[in-house]
């Protein structure tokens, strides 16, 4: 049976955790449960998306990418900077306990102005539920800001995001193509099937990745897998587990994948909290 999706209002009450540059960094928790979803919103702030629990996806828009939207698999091992006035939305894959930092704009990191995955580090994991205390005496508020914006700073990024085409411009077929894959990561289709699926030839729908998202099926499936199989490996899969819900016949082959990929063998990445 499938889930009822569940829209949540982004703004009821967000004025309440309104940063400002006397407290820059505010920090809202809400339990989500599986399905539900923020529709397209944006703030004046800088935010991010992080989930102590559950695994969320972001899509955004970022004028840093081919396409300007992005989507991004959330486990608690990642987090999402999304600029100040992106457009974004935020669907809950798995039931989560979701952390949003908003952020004045004023303490932005130089050069911050699309999207990008954010390795959380064991002190950032620390340090945003110790921010997130009712009655916080000021002068700790200020040095947990402080020390939070610096280890913002230094954190490790990784290029996670699946671009998506516009919804507004994009042709249909492939926007629905696109969807089609990240529905069902582990269905090992060809580009010449998806295409036959929604209507078009292989020929067009390989001239349209290149022309509006910049880069090959392959090469854009491969990032799908990569964010389908991410979160999988945090909550401490087995390896062959992963490798099959992603589609691949053989361990072997999804782990030369994922390192030519990552850099590092998806081992790397089980049941940790930071790579």
């Amino acid at each position: 049976m499938s889930r009822q999706k569940r829209s949540l209002v982004p703004h009821t009450d967000a004025d309440l955790f309104r940063p400002t540059r006397s407290r820059p960094v505010r920090v809202r928790s809400r339990n989500m449960p599986a399905d539900a979803h923020f529709d397209p919103h944006r703030h004046a702030w800088a935010q991010i998306a992080y989930c102590a629990s559950g695994i969320v996806q972001v899509s955004a828009a970022d004028t840093g990418s081919a396409t300007g939207e992005v989507t991004y698999i959330v486990p608690p091992t990642r987090a999402v900077w999304i600029a100040p006035d992106a457009l974004h939305s935020v669907h809950v894959i798995e039931a989560a306990h979701f952390r949003t930092l908003y952020i004045d704009a004023s303490v932005a990191p130089p050069g911050w102005d699309g999207c990008r995955v954010l390795v959380v580090s064991p002190l950032l994991r620390e340090l945003v539920p110790a921010l997130d205390q009712a009655e916080l005496p000021q002068q700790r508020e200020s040095l947990l800001t402080a020390l939070l914006l610096d280890e913002l700073r230094t954190a490790g990024t990784q290029a996670l995001g699946v671009p998506l085409p516009p919804v507004q411009t994009a042709d249909k077929r492939l926007r629905a193509l696109c969807e089609a894959v990240l529905r069902a990561p582990a269905q090992c289709a060809s580009l010449a099937q998806w295409s036959a699926d929604v209507g078009a030839s292989e020929r067009t729908m390989a001239r349209l990745f290149r022309e509006q998202l910049g880069t090959t099926y392959q090469r854009w499936r491969q990032q799908a897998v990569l964010a389908h199989a991410l979160p999988l490996l945090a909550r401490g899969l087995p390896v062959g587990q992963v490798a099959l819900a992603a589609g691949y016949a053989s361990e072997s082959a999804f782990t030369a994948m994922f390192k030519a990929a990552m850099g590092q063998p998806p081992s790397r990445f089980q049941g940790r909290t930071a790579s």
